[in-house]
């Protein structure tokens, strides 16, 4: 039977998170957490809360929301990097709740603070299941707080990379690698060029990936390179896929002109499951 495209993209990220399972550095930092969330949410907030991810891969983020003092994080992963996750995050394994399955499977409870989902609905064909599983696990009054891909401000760098994924996604590991070895030395030259130049991303390039490691510059490559499946996302379109799965007083924030963070709230007096 013909795997689905969210089957190869789920496929795909437990390769890679069984391949490359380190995030050291800023790549795995508080500072970068901030940085995602930006002015919509500060992390401090998160203490004392119970905190779902949909994505968890090999506990990057888990670790980020325990520092900034979450109660407890129930971790989401569908694939079979859920062994790395869990031998990642061994130390604090007692707050940690660990669920192998889709985004859309998500349980009715226990009842969630917080939903966040970093770099994943990106990922997904068809995100509006996850994100109305997502609503029906917040309490009322919670929040989720997402990190899309951004179509505008991408138009240069989007010129180059859906052409090449149009091969890229279809590669196996020992013809990817090299190639984005090869792509990491040109980006240390970018982010060289963009100390001193207004070259298109430069914010991104001088205050993000151009604090990553080596290694963490070629895993950046890799991950946009490899999944079968990736959308960048217009802001209208963010929006929508908040407000029809039922969320209010949605806020974005354009992070650093590439991308989108958004957070939005479960209306406080919703009584019931949302279908």
């Amino acid at each position: 039977m013909k795997q689905t495209l969210a089957g190869r993209t789920i496929d795909d990220f437990g390769d890679q998170w069984t391949r490359y399972t380190s995030n050291d550095g800023y790549y795995g930092s508080s500072d970068l957490l901030a940085d995602v969330f930006g002015p919509l949410l500060a992390p401090e907030v998160l203490k004392g809360k119970k905190v779902l991810e949909i994505g968890s891969g090999t506990g990057r983020i888990v670790h980020m929301l325990l520092a900034a003092g979450a109660a407890h994080v129930t971790a989401v992963e569908p694939s079979r990097a859920m062994s790395v996750l869990k031998e990642n995050t061994l130390p604090s394994a007692k707050r940690i709740t660990y669920l192998q399955c889709r985004g859309d499977e998500l349980p009715g409870d226990p009842p969630q603070d917080l939903v966040v989902s970093i770099g994943v609905l990106h990922h997904i064909p068809e995100p509006e299941p996850v994100v109305t599983a997502a609503y029906r696990i917040l309490k009322p009054g919670g929040k989720i707080v997402i990190w899309l891909y951004g179509w505008e401000g991408n138009g240069s760098y989007l010129s180059v990379i859906l052409p090449m994924r149009a091969i890229t996604t279809r590669l196996p590991h020992l013809l990817l690698s090299p190639i984005c070895h090869g792509l990491n030395l040109l980006l240390a030259g970018y982010i060289g060029l963009a100390k001193y130049f207004a070259v298109p991303l430069r914010r991104y390039m001088t205050e993000v990936v151009g604090r990553f490691s080596t290694s963490k510059r070629y895993l950046v490559i890799y991950d946009q390179l490899k999944p079968a499946y990736a959308k960048y996302y217009k802001e209208y379109e963010v929006r929508k896929l908040l407000e029809d799965a039922g969320f209010e007083d949605v806020k974005l924030h354009h992070r650093h002109g590439y991308s989108w963070t958004a957070i939005a709230s479960k209306n406080p007096d919703h009584v019931g499951p949302r279908k």
